[in-house]
């Protein structure tokens, strides 16, 4: 390479490092704020996180702190005291709910219904609340409210679509349509997803209606 070969093209390393060092001294600050803002925004979600995850652990003190008092009363002034919000709320509505101490029935599907309009609660626990207030209400409902309440509970994919059949099949032959609770469990006794003691119950009943386990 000649001297003036060499020379153009220290030139040209030079003018670069000028445009370089141009462009960052009028943007280097939009640079700095960006890796500021990466930064801080990670920090941000790594705090929020542990904020999350310490609430949860206090939640699931407290609650273990009330299943280990000495009695229901003590037990319900533990939750009582217990301020929470949004989806916790709705777990301490179904553990107050689920209290065998509770006396108060009333309370108890209040705390249920709270659960099942909670939107910010998945459906494992809406659904769930669903459930136990139906069986907790029992004959206070009409085999048609209980169907009616059930029914959303049967869609595809839903938690507990297996048990909610079961349920509404019992309001069903309540109701006197022996005929649909026949269907309804042969189709559980038949369901490889559904546990052997759903299966097994479903044909005790089947064959307790009068009915036969063979579809044909």
């Amino acid at each position: 390479m000649s001297n003036s070969d060499s020379f153009i093209e220290e030139v040209s390393e030079e003018l670069r490092k000028d445009r370089l060092f141009g462009f960052f001294r009028r943007y280097g600050w939009i640079v700095a704020l960006g890796v500021v803002a990466i930064v801080g925004g990670a920090a941000w979600n790594e705090w929020r996180k542990a904020q999350e995850t310490a609430e949860a652990q206090a939640l699931g003190d407290t609650l273990l702190a009330a299943f280990e008092a000495e009695n229901g009363e003590a037990r319900a002034e533990v939750l009582a005291g217990l301020e929470v919000e949004g989806a916790a709320a709705g777990l301490k509505g179904l553990v107050v709910a689920s209290d065998p101490f509770t006396a108060d029935a009333e309370a108890a599907l209040d705390e249920l219904s709270k659960v099942e309009a909670n939107a910010e609660l998945d459906d494992r626990y809406r659904h769930l609340a669903t459930l136990k207030r139906v069986l907790l209400a029992g004959a206070t409902l009409s085999p048609a409210e209980r169907i009616e309440a059930l029914t959303p509970l049967t869609a595809p994919g839903a938690p507990y679509r297996l048990l909610a059949e079961e349920q509404i099949a019992l309001a069903e032959i309540d109701a006197g349509d022996t005929d649909s609770a026949i269907a309804r469990l042969r189709a559980l006794a038949e369901d490889g997803t559904a546990s052997s003691g759903l299966r097994r119950r479903a044909g005790q009943l089947i064959i307790a209606l009068g009915g036969d386990l063979d579809a044909s």
